[in-house]
Parts: C-alpha cells; sequence; structure tokens
C-alpha cells in the first residue's frame, strides 16, 4: 500500500488534503477563542457614566457593547403614561416597577406616520410592594442618571389590572402609549429636579430604589461555539480520512487486477496431462 501512496497523484492529493485540514484546524481555534468572548462591556466600561443620546438612538436595538451603560439624560416624565411591572422581586419581596415615560430633551426625531414628535424612553423609577402605591412622578425639568438595559419580550396577559403590564417590554409600550419609545429602558438611580434629589434614593415613601448591578458576563463559556469547534476538528480528521480511504481503495482496485489476470491464466492455462491421455 506504500507504493500506492507514494504515486504523484497521491502525494498532492494528500498535500490538498492538509492544507484543508489546517484551515480546518484554524477554524477550530477561532470558535475556541470565540467561546469566551462576548459583545457585553466589562463593568470597568459600564460604570463610566456617559449620554443617553451618544450611547442609543431611537429606532435601534441596543448593541451588547451598551448593555448595563450608566447614563445621564435631562427632559421630563410625562405622568399620563406610567405603568407597574408584575412580579418584581427586590431583597427577597415579589412587588412591582413603577415605569415612567421620560421624554428626553435633544433625542432625533424619527420619520414614519407613526413617529411622534417626543421621543421616549421607560425609566422604571423603583419598587413598590404594591400596586396601589404607586404615585406620580416629579415634575419640572428632570437631570436622569440611571442604568441602560435591553427591552424586555412582551407577554401576552389578557387579565392584568388596568395600568399593569406582565413585562417591561419598549414594543407594548409604543402602542400602549403611543408615542416614539426607545428600544430599552433605563433603571433610574438619581433623579434631580433643580439640584434636589427627588428619586426613589430620597424618597421616604413607598417607592425603593430598584437594585441593578452592571452586567459582567465576560468569564462565561459559549458552549454553541465550543461544539463548533470540536466539528472543525473532525472534519480536519475526516479530510485525512477521506485521504487515506481513497489510496486504500486504489491499492485494493490493484490488487484486484494482479489477481484477475493470475485467474484469468490458471483458467485457459492447458490440461497437458489430460491432453496426454
Amino acid at each position: 500500500m506504500l507504493k500506492t501512496a507514494v504515486k504523484p497523484k497521491w502525494i498532492a492529493a494528500l498535500v490538498f488534503a492538509l492544507a484543508v485540514a489546517a484551515i480546518f484546524v484554524l477554524l477550530s481555534q477561532w470558535q475556541f477563542s470565540r467561546s469566551t468572548q462576548t459583545g457585553v462591556a466589562p463593568p470597568s466600561v459600564t460604570e463610566k457614566v456617559q449620554p443617553l443620546l451618544k450611547t442609543i438612538q431611537p429606532g435601534r436595538p441596543l448593541l451588547g457593547s451598551e448593555e448595563g451603560q450608566l447614563v445621564t439624560a435631562t427632559g421630563h416624565f410625562d405622568a399620563s403614561k406610567q405603568v407597574v411591572v408584575q412580579s418584581r422581586m427586590q431583597d427577597g419581596k415579589s412587588g412591582f416597577w413603577v415605569v415612567t415615560a421620560f421624554v428626553v430633551d435633544g433625542a432625533a426625531k424619527l420619520t414614519g406616520q407613526a413617529a411622534t414628535d417626543e421621543v421616549v424612553i421607560p425609566v422604571a423609577r423603583g419598587w413598590i410592594p404594591d400596586a396601589a402605591a404607586a404615585k406620580a412622578p416629579p415634575a419640572g425639568t428632570v437631570a436622569l442618571e440611571g442604568r441602560l438595559l435591553n427591552s424586555e419580550g412582551p407577554v401576552l396577559d389578557k387579565n392584568l389590572p388596568a395600568g399593569q403590564v406582565s413585562a417591561l417590554s419598549s414594543a407594548e409600550l409604543t402602542n400602549l402609549w403611543q408615542t416614539t419609545t426607545y428600544a430599552a429602558f433605563v433603571v433610574s438611580y438619581q433623579e434631580q429636579v433643580a439640584g434636589n434629589d427627588v428619586g426613589a434614593a430620597a424618597s421616604h415613601g413607598d417607592l425603593v430604589r430598584i437594585t441593578v448591578t452592571a452586567t459582567d458576563q465576560n468569564g462565561k463559556v459559549n458552549w454553541l461555539n465550543i461544539f463548533y469547534a470540536v466539528e472543525w476538528v473532525v472534519f480536519a480528521g475526516f479530510a485525512v480520512f477521506m485521504w487515506w480511504r481513497l489510496v486504500a481503495d486504489d491499492y485494493r482496485r490493484e490488487q484486484d487486477a494482479l489477481f484477475d489476470v493470475h485467474h484469468d491464466d490458471e483458467e485457459f492455462e492447458p490440461d497437458l496431462g489430460e491432453s496426454a491421455k
């Protein structure tokens, strides 16, 4: 079989198979490196406060690199656009988030039939133990600081009381409020009016500041990328195996051809003993 393998055509095929296998190994290494990378920015980035207007624009989704970013914005709350979100945990207790539309000053206006002059972002102002404890937001121009988070998926529940929702979904709130809404929301850390703190942190009522920490997924492993990496290694081995299989088939054909020639010689060899009789 070695004589078959060293034929020029099979040496060339081996070089090709090794080149393909090398490419597959490189792809496997790339997938392994991707398995420990995420698009989420580390806390060292997200904890540096930056303007909301420079972080996300209306009409586009929140990127992973912007998830959990501390942002600031100036505007005012629209008291007519407020909901409470069910099943929110705080210090081991189940309650509600009070979410109010915050009209962002200087936000880019979208074009289109459904676009409105005002652009709002949902702001989770605080946690309350009872939905009835929700109070009106502070009036006037508000300097807001909070953590920017991705919108949740809408949850259909037709039996909810008026003013309550099951999820903090920008898509659902856009339809409910009938106004242009950012595809994200802010968990309020601080709200100031004329230099005075009027947010949940300064409240002496039922409104409690929501506890949300920085999103850090950089130590997590993406098992899908691990699976792809193993797949590429298998493909690399298969490329070499196919070369070996083709060489083995060629070798067997050569052996079969030799056997057939020998068999034919024996079949047509005259029987001298029978002739002598």
